[in-house]
């Protein structure tokens, strides 16, 4: 039995209660299964009764000459995500501190416009109503390498050594995902900080390794405060769909989880198209309610709920293969920690299954796989039971990726998206008699994607994600249709100076026969063999200031892997088997990327510009990966000797 084929089938077996039997029962047993007396069966939540909600946009505090300012904080909060006469949810997410009706999940949509500059006060607010901070709503593994508050300044953001579940103040970081900014400015893992909380436990670190050293970097680090910090977007990059998430070291995977996400879009400058071309308009500050929008953007997660609906996530590593020990410290296996997750609900916009009336015109839609895990294969259809794979009966037309349009629109049947990775849509309903329903399914998997077809999420619930019913048109469509549209083209990036071999890796455990992953992780590659390498491990990656690399990808583990490099937008070179010919980028795929799939057995390869000097990372972008080792800090230019 394969490595990928074992692991999967324990998984199941811990999800189900099954028992482990021939692997064959494999294809028949589904993770989007409800968790015995544990969750809301999602076979039993209602689809399409709710209205998906589009997020607004994000009031600024004030508008100055040369820049738009911010005061945007994270607080908890109650949400219906699931349908009326289910239990509301509680949450976490952004909002304005001068508009407390804007904290909202998924968060409102930042509005960005070229070359003018955004700051934004990022303010931890999870706190009480007296001040005292507010414990996490999901278990963290303190055994990871995290940012471990605990552990005091000399033990921070380090391996723990407490088998239970934190239940400390939170730290927080934001990291606006695709944009062009300076280190001090990128929401580094280390820079995580707490809340300014009334009762932080003596000893405790109030801030990462990495927040007093870009404080005193930053140009605006007079401005930062006991929890909050502000960053500054030059917004100097092409347009492009980017969005906003905490960064913070071992905790990515519940902090996002618990819901602090939005979108942030960057429009204008030699690199859009004009006004009227495309489908719009998209929420803007001041807009009247009840106003009809045709750009819209998309947020789909997986998420699972507890009867009294509030959020599950696993609290033990029992979950995903039945161990129950021993556990780290006293073995190598994280008591918490599971390698993936894969929820049993489909949530769009904070809503579950939600629906949307369309007229018959044209719309744009700024699609986010915002999942933990799980890689998605949208498809519209019109029965959203028929057998996979369903035939499509709308073509989703594809016009840009995370760093801005494509050189030319791409017509598909289906659209595969890994976490993380956006995509700007174009769906045509002209012509659609008013009443038609077209149902967004999702053809991937309840398991990890390998890139192999065949094995598709269960069609009655993962595999549904929402409905579109035709409205009567109630205005002429004056935007260009998908396949006459001419996009911006790309600017090419050079001859690159430069090329280097990373590797993506896991591990088994050390010291127990049969119990893995127990840790991933990035590194090198030497005579063609993986050099695996931990966070605190000496930078490998160190880009000369403006050089252009090609860095080649190779994944050596049974997975497919969704790759972020922070700071740079790439241009996907091709890919091929680690023994084989290359193939082309896929068409969705030739314009600049932020994100870029590595699939199992093969060496992926991305070329980039890397012109802003500093201290970013790389990792994967399954965040259960990512929190656990499989990111590395990298450095552009000299290293300076002062580093934490």
């Amino acid at each position: 039995m394969s490595e990928l084929v074992r692991r999967r089938f324990l998984q199941i077996g811990a999800i189900t209660g099954a028992s482990l039997l021939a692997p064959i029962r494999f294809a028949e047993t589904s993770f989007a299964r409800p968790l015995p007396g544990r969750t809301v069966d999602p076979a039993a939540i209602r689809k399409y009764v709710t209205p998906l909600v589009i997020p607004p946009a994000m009031p600024p505090t004030k508008t100055k000459h040369k820049f738009d300012y911010y005061e945007i904080a994270v607080r908890q909060f109650r949400q219906q995500i699931l349908p009326p006469g289910l239990p509301a949810t509680t949450v976490w997410s952004y909002g304005s501190v001068d508009h407390p009706s804007s904290f909202n999940y998924p968060a409102f949509t930042i509005e960005a416009r070229h070359r003018r500059s955004i700051q934004v006060k990022w303010i931890n607010d999870l706190v009480d109503k007296h001040g005292c901070f507010l414990p996490h709503l999901l278990p963290i593994d303190q055994t990871l390498h995290w940012a471990n508050p605990p552990g005091g300044k000399q033990h921070r953001d380090s391996n723990g050594t407490d088998q239970t579940p934190y239940r400390g103040p939170v730290p927080l970081v934001t990291h606006v995902h695709g944009n062009h900014t300076f280190d001090y400015s990128d929401g580094y893992a280390e820079a995580w900080y707490l809340p300014d909380a009334s009762n932080i436990p003596k000893g405790y670190a109030r801030e990462g390794s990495f927040y007093n050293f870009f404080k005193k970097k930053s140009p605006l680090g007079h401005d930062w405060d006991t929890g909050e910090v502000v960053f500054e977007y030059g917004n100097d990059q092409p347009a492009n769909t980017q969005w906003y998430h905490d960064h913070t070291l071992g905790m990515t995977r519940a902090n996002v989880y618990a819901g602090p996400a939005g979108f942030y879009l960057l429009r204008g400058g030699p690199n859009d198209l004009p006004q009227g071309c495309l489908p719009g308009p998209a929420p803007q500050v001041g807009d009247r309610p009840g106003k009809r929008y045709y750009e819209i953007p998309l947020a789909v997660q997986d998420r699972s709920f507890n009867n009294d609906g509030s959020l599950f996530y696993p609290d033990s590593r029992a979950f995903f293969d039945g161990f129950t020990g021993p556990y780290a410290p006293d073995s190598d296996v994280p008591p918490i920690w599971n390698p993936e997750f894969f929820a049993n609900t489909i949530v769009v916009n904070g809503k579950t299954w939600p629906a949307l009336g369309v007229e018959p015109r044209r719309y744009r839609f700024r699609v986010l796989n915002g999942c933990n895990s799980r890689f998605l294969i949208f498809k519209l259809v019109s029965n959203p039971l028929a057998p996979r794979p369903a035939p499509a009966v709308l073509p989703l037309w594809v016009i840009g990726a995370e760093g801005g349009f494509l050189p030319a629109p791409v017509s598909l049947d289906n659209l595969l998206l890994s976490p993380a990775e956006r995509a700007d849509v174009i769906v045509d309903f002209t012509g659609l008699p008013v009443g038609t329903e077209i149902y967004l399914i999702n053809e991937g998997p309840d398991e990890p994607f390998n890139g192999q077809p065949g094995t598709f999420a269960d069609p009655a619930t993962t595999g549904q994600v929402m409905k579109f019913k035709v409205v009567p048109l109630t205005s002429r469509d004056t935007s260009t249709p998908p396949d006459r549209l001419k996009l911006p083209a790309p600017s090419p990036l050079g001859a690159e100076t430069n090329r280097r071999q990373v590797s993506l890796n896991e591990q088994d455990s050390a010291v127990l026969p049969d119990v893995g992953p127990v840790i991933t992780l990035l590194g090198t590659v030497q005579n063609g063999a993986a050099v695996p390498l931990k966070w605190e491990d000496k930078i490998t990656e160190n880009p000369a200031l403006n050089s252009i690399e090609v860095w080649e990808m190779y994944n050596f583990t049974a997975d497919a892997h969704p790759i972020h490099i922070h700071e740079v937008q790439f241009q996907v070179l091709d890919r091929q088997p680690i023994d084989g010919s290359p193939r082309p980028p896929e068409p969705w795929e030739r314009g600049f990327k932020d994100t870029v799939i590595a699939y199992p057995g093969e060496i992926t390869r991305v070329k980039a510009k890397f012109d802003l000097p500093g201290q970013y990372v790389w990792h994967c972008h399954i965040v259960e990966h990512e929190d656990n080792e499989m990111m590395r800090p990298y450095h552009i230019g000299p290293i300076p000797p002062s580093l934490p």
